[in-house]
C-alpha cells in the first residue's frame, strides 16, 4: 500500500465507534452509496456513482452481431434466396418472405466471425448486407 493509504488506515483505527458511524454517514452522503450490511453480513457499497456505470458500459465490447439484409437487386433475388435458405435453414416460402421484406435481419445474435462469413456469402451473390 502507499504511504497515504497506510496513514488513512491508521487514522481509521483510532476512531471511536461514534466517529466511525459519522464517517460512514458522510461517505454515504458524499458519494451516493449505501454501506448497510447485505445478507452476508459484510458491509458493501451498494451503488456506484453514475459516471462509473456509464464508463463501464462504454468499455463493454460487443460480442453478438445481427446480419441484416439491406437490399436485394431484382435480378439477383433467386441466388440470394438460395444463400439465405442455406444460412438459415428456412423453407422456401419463409426464406422468400424474408428476402422480400428487406431490410430484415437474416441471423441474430451470432459471432462476428459467423456474421462476416455469412455477409461474404450474400455479397458474392449480389446482396447488400450490414452487420449491426
Amino acid at each position: 500500500m502507499s504511504a497515504k493509504t497506510d496513514e488513512i488506515l491508521e487514522q481509521l483505527k483510532s476512531l471511536s465507534l461514534l466517529e466511525a458511524s459519522e464517517l460512514v454517514s458522510q461517505i454515504e452522503e458524499a458519494f451516493g452509496v449505501d454501506a448497510s450490511a447485505p445478507a452476508g453480513g459484510m458491509p458493501m457499497m451498494m451503488a456506484a456513482p453514475a459516471g462509473a456505470a456509464v464508463a463501464a458500459e462504454e468499455v463493454e465490447e460487443q460480442t453478438e452481431f445481427d446480419l441484416v439484409l439491406e437490399d436485394v437487386p431484382a435480378d439477383k433475388k433467386i441466388a440470394i434466396l438460395k444463400v439465405v435458405r442455406a444460412l438459415t435453414g428456412l423453407g422456401l416460402k419463409e426464406a422468400k418472405d424474408l428476402v422480400e421484406a428487406a431490410p430484415k435481419a437474416v441471423k441474430e445474435a451470432i459471432t462476428k466471425e459467423a456474421a462476416e462469413d455469412a455477409k461474404k456469402q450474400l455479397e458474392e451473390v449480389g446482396a447488400k448486407v450490414a452487420i449491426k
